[in-house]
């Protein structure tokens, strides 16, 4: 509220935090994939899912090798059973999440509406706990099968066959380069990327098919063998449905394909409360990319479970984390392959920075407005290389391993697909829909199996996962105590009665005292005024103006401030004002009346009794505690002029 002289910042400093000073308290930047402005013209639903289909169709770079691994003999089946999941289940789910959040807020936001106060921040702290290894792990992942395809290219693999992670490195920081430069036209190279690549995948399936249908001996190797290892078809099944789970980043994507819903052009009618051709759109975005996802993972499973030897597929064989890529140069020939490796080697770059949009949008949208980041964390730039420095440390880690990734990979994929079943199971459910809410239900249970089985199969996924919510909400609680004594209510707005208290005032001098509401009678504000004359040697023909906050939810961290005024009693004046934290309330409305007025006003409190370490953990817990001397901390740190600073009494 106040404004200060502040030295200007150092050339590098400016850089980094470019578009900060831009920014309103309540607002922030939301990352390349943000809401864009009303003037923003918006693109056709096909060339958006492109954008997300740099994440969700790069997946094949690495999905028929990893089938493979889990599933053996049984991966096509395996697959079929994950085309189901994804058809029937993932894709209504996320169609409803479209209709229920048509800004690209996703499911956190459906889940962050149930819940108030601190538990629903910690609830949405750890689901972005899991968002973030998803994005992450995307992205550490992606590099790491890049490098693969790069790696294991005959014309490369005796100069860079111990290179891998060096070059996983070099992509990582690539990408962060480009972000640290800025991030434009990402829809256009994505179009670019994916018509690309999806039709060298083409090729690759018809001549991949071609050579089953000619070589009759490879389908009957094929079910021989499957007979001999599971009997009938029933025990099949049974084993594909127990080792779907291990299958699930085929589900991938559908996050990030809300996430881009605000650049989808919709209807030159669409209003921002009901954007009805945006969700419209997107609804074609997301079914028509399941369906194509969807037959190609179908077609490559089946071409390389029966063309490529079982032991390509394990660690150090030439097909592990490259299976299209082993078929395309075995049957097409080296160049095809080579101009194949370079497609995917692109796409599954640009998965990542797909992915790092994703993290720059998720972030920003939640922990400043929870007070859970620092300031600098709304600009991009030192957002980028937090993301790409944690991106280094994961790649370290799993020594750049498509294989080792996979866990964590799949713990943030259906972490946050079953928080989606079930935000819409709610929403349906509110919404008296008994069919959907019991079909939406049933998908919830599928994908909360399938996660809990994930994670007991492969634990190090939610260990990762939980590196990363305990890191969050570790930063995020520190951060939120740093800024304790921030002043963070964005406006304050009186009404015409309040107006008038405060210009009546001006005329003399502006005392207030800070009343916390019990019985509200004659006698409380009576008692009340005497105890402030007395304590403070004041003449008792002054006037005072009485302010009460009522605490709303003490959790959320910026604001505006609605203030009204009335007379109780036929005497005494009242200003009411709700707000999550009194301190900051009151400094405010102190801040404003002085800025309105020109008059320094004053303010008179009583003592909180009790201990104070425990009055300041009630007041960054609930708002209230030890006001009187953290109003002023608040109003200092506001206000570094003494002489301009509201006067703070107790007594």
């Amino acid at each position: 509220m106040a404004t200060t002289e502040h030295p200007p910042p150092s050339r590098l400093r400016a850089w980094m935090l470019e578009g900060l000073s831009d920014m309103g308290r309540s607002g922030g930047h939301q990352g390349p994939h943000a809401q864009p402005e009303p003037s923003h013209k918006g693109q056709r639903w096909w060339r958006v899912m492109c954008l997300t289909g740099v994440d969700y169709f790069s997946t094949l770079g690495y999905q028929p090798g990893i089938a493979a691994l889990a599933a053996g003999l049984l991966s096509p089946i395996a697959t079929i059973v994950l085309v189901i999941v994804t058809l029937a289940g993932a894709l209504p789910v996320y169609r409803r999440v479209a209709e229920e959040s048509p800004h690209g807020q996703g499911s956190i936001a459906m889940l962050e509406k149930l819940l108030s106060f601190w538990q629903g921040k910690l609830f949405v702290l750890t689901l972005l706990g899991f968002a973030a290894t998803d994005f992450l792990i995307t992205i550490t992942l992606s590099a790491a099968d890049a490098s693969t395809h790069l790696v294991e290219n005959p014309h490369l693999n005796s100069a860079l066959h111990d290179k891998q992670m060096v070059i996983t490195l070099f992509l990582l920081a690539l990408l962060g380069a480009v972000f640290l430069k800025g991030f434009l036209e990402a829809i256009g190279v994505a179009v670019v990327l994916v018509g690309i690549y999806l039709s060298l995948n083409v090729v690759v399936v018809i001549s991949g098919l071609y050579h089953v249908a000619t070589a009759g001996h490879v389908v009957t190797d094929w079910t021989t063998a499957l007979t001999t290892e599971h009997g009938n078809v029933f025990a099949m099944v049974g084993v594909a449905l127990l080792v779907f789970p291990k299958l699930a980043l085929g589900l991938s994507g559908f996050e990030t394909g809300v996430a881009v819903m605000p650049h989808v052009e919709g209807d030159p009618d669409d209003t921002e409360e009901r954007p009805t051709g945006r969700i419209r759109d997107t609804k074609k975005l997301l079914t028509t990319a399941a369906l194509i996802m969807s037959c190609f993972l179908i077609c490559t499973s089946f071409i390389t479970t029966l063309l490529i030897p079982e032991k390509e597929f394990q660690p150090g064989g030439q097909a592990n984390g490259r299976a299209l890529a082993y078929i395309a140069h075995e049957y097409l020939g080296n160049v095809f392959g080579t101009v194949y490796d370079v497609s995917t080697i692109c796409i599954l770059w640009f998965a990542g920075a797909s992915a790092m949009a994703g993290l720059l949008n998720l972030m920003p949208r939640y922990l400043p407005r929870y007070g859970m980041a620092p300031h600098w964390a709304r600009a991009v730039r030192p957002m980028v290389i937090v993301f790409t420095l944690i991106g280094f440390l994961v790649t370290w880690i799993f020594d750049a391993d498509v294989d080792a990734q996979g866990g964590a990979y799949a713990t943030g994929v259906l972490v946050l697909i079953s928080s989606a079943a079930i935000a819409v199971t709610i929403a349906a459910r509110k919404a008296g829909q008994r069919n959907w809410t019991i079909g939406f239900a049933v998908i919830s249970a599928v994908f909360l199996y399938t996660t809990v089985v994930n994670v007991i199969e492969r634990p190090d996924g939610v260990k990762i996962g939980a590196c990363f919510i305990v890191g969050i909400i570790l930063v995020s609680l520190l951060s939120r105590l740093a800024r304790a004594f921030e002043l963070r209510v964005t406006s304050v707005t009186l009404d015409d009665m309040a107006d008038r208290f405060v210009r009546d005032m001006a005329s003399r001098k502006i005392r207030f005292i800070a009343n916390e509401p019990d019985r509200r009678d004659k006698a409380e504000y009576r008692d009340k005024i005497e105890q402030i004359l007395q304590d403070n040697d004041i003449p008792s023909r002054e006037d005072f103006v009485f302010v009460e906050v009522t605490v709303t939810d003490p959790s959320e961290f910026e604001a505006g401030l609605n203030v009204r005024g009335e007379v109780l009693h036929n005497r005494y004046r009242v200003l009411t004002l709700e707000s999550a934290s009194i301190p900051n309330a009151l400094a405010a409305l102190l801040l404003h009346v002085r800025d309105s007025t020109g008059c320094t006003p004053h303010i008179y409190f009583e003592w909180t009794e009790g201990n104070p370490f425990a009055n300041f953990l009630r007041f960054f817990l609930f708002g209230q505690g030890e006001v009187a001397p953290v109003t002023r901390e608040v109003l200092r740190e506001a206000e570094p002029d003494r002489d301009r600073r509201p006067r703070v009494h107790t007594g």
